[in-house]
């Protein structure tokens, strides 16, 4: 746990949470007064406006797609941009967007990505976005790591195969799984492009080579303010817009089960019980195509920048599902998976927890 996290923790501990919240919110106030004191003249320093239903523009090309016509449209206008606004890459200063106040995360990512390959055991893990190997290095199972540009720097400790591949490129593969010698995937963790075409691409690929009671962790779905959702990058921390995979699984995919996690740092969501031979997500990624590629500025729920949807992680890693996941894999016994699934159903939320509304 970091030391960020652990600070936080006794301070919450200390002086309640609901005093400790209150206090974060007067400090982004006071930054903001700051900020917009010492910001350029002319410089908007409000947060970005957007709308969900904002009309989507055409889909954008993708790696199965190609553009159908050679005839350019006519482009928009474009004002110039000075130094020091939005989307001045020279001046490096980007306009404060306070993080939406949330509970404190009590895991990280890889505080789960650790506890998940302890409780889950999988004989098979595959990993999308692998960097610089920190999350791969927690596994010690049978594994596939693909990243078009790895930087590895740290030791690996499991019968690895590292693709230097493009997701779509590498499930194009005729068996792009043969390092698992037929077995299904057990666990599979997604962190790639941070689009959310890409990243639902991601969760359709890796679902055709999904044990049932296997499970599927994706990274930065819950943004912490709207810039930081952007899809062009203009902020250090980027959840991109991923956070739309979320959206279609729950309104598309009700069988499956989807939970929200307040990990630090941009939360984590949890899909159990994939389904190789459904077709729903293939058949309806067209229609969803105008949503995923809408152009900025996007405009997260607020339930995911506030995380009142996300249940604590402790208490998720405390469920009573995991050996009934680790049976119902072994045994292929439905019974025991629908059981697990409703016990994961059954976590409560983050703001439902009674340990975190002292104060």
């Amino acid at each position: 746990m970091s030391l960020r996290i652990t600070i936080r923790k006794q301070l919450g501990a200390a002086l309640g949470e609901s005093r400790l919240r209150r206090g974060r919110e007067v400090a982004y106030r006071q930054l903001n007064l700051l900020a917009k004191s010492v910001a350029p003249a002319g410089l908007d320093t409000s947060m970005p406006k957007g709308s969900k239903t904002a009309t989507p523009t055409a889909p954008r090309a993708t790696a199965n797609t190609r553009p159908t016509s050679k005839v350019k449209p006519t482009a928009p206008a474009v004002k110039p941009v000075a130094i020091g606004e939005p989307n001045d890459r020279r001046g490096g200063w980007t306009p404060p967007d306070p993080f939406v106040p949330f509970p404190p995360p009590s895991m990280s990512r890889h505080d789960v990505l650790r506890a998940l390959h302890r409780l889950v055991q999988p004989s098979t893990y595959l990993e999308i976005g692998v960097s610089n190997g920190q999350s791969l290095a927690l596994s010690r199972t049978k594994s596939i790591g693909v990243d078009p540009a790895f930087q590895v720097d740290r030791p690996l400790h499991c019968d690895l195969h590292l693709v230097r591949d493009k997701s779509d490129a590498f499930f194009a593969r005729p068996d792009p799984l043969a390092h698992f010698d037929g077995k299904a995937l057990d666990f599979a963790f997604i962190d790639g492009m941070h689009l959310s075409e890409y990243a639902l691409r991601d969760f359709m690929n890796v679902e055709r080579h999904m044990n049932q009671a296997g499970i599927v962790l994706l990274d930065d779905m819950l943004p912490r303010n709207p810039l930081e959702a952007a899809r062009d990058r203009q902020t250090a921390g980027w959840t991109g817009d991923v956070y739309k995979v979320l959206e279609i699984l729950q309104r598309r995919r009700p069988d499956l089960v989807v939970l929200l996690l307040n990990t630090h740092p941009t939360g984590t969501a949890l899909v159990v019980g994939a389904d190789p031979q459904s077709d729903v997500l293939w058949e309806s990624y067209d229609d969803e195509l105008p949503y995923l590629t809408a152009e900025d500025p996007q405009a997260p729920p607020e339930h995911f920048m506030d995380r009142s949807v996300a249940v604590d992680p402790e208490a998720l890693m405390r469920s009573d599902a995991w050996d009934m996941l680790a049976r119902a894999r072994h045994s292929g016994d439905h019974t025991l998976l629908a059981a697990a699934k409703d016990a994961l159903r059954a976590t409560p939320l983050t703001g439902a927890d009674p340990a975190r509304q002292s104060g």
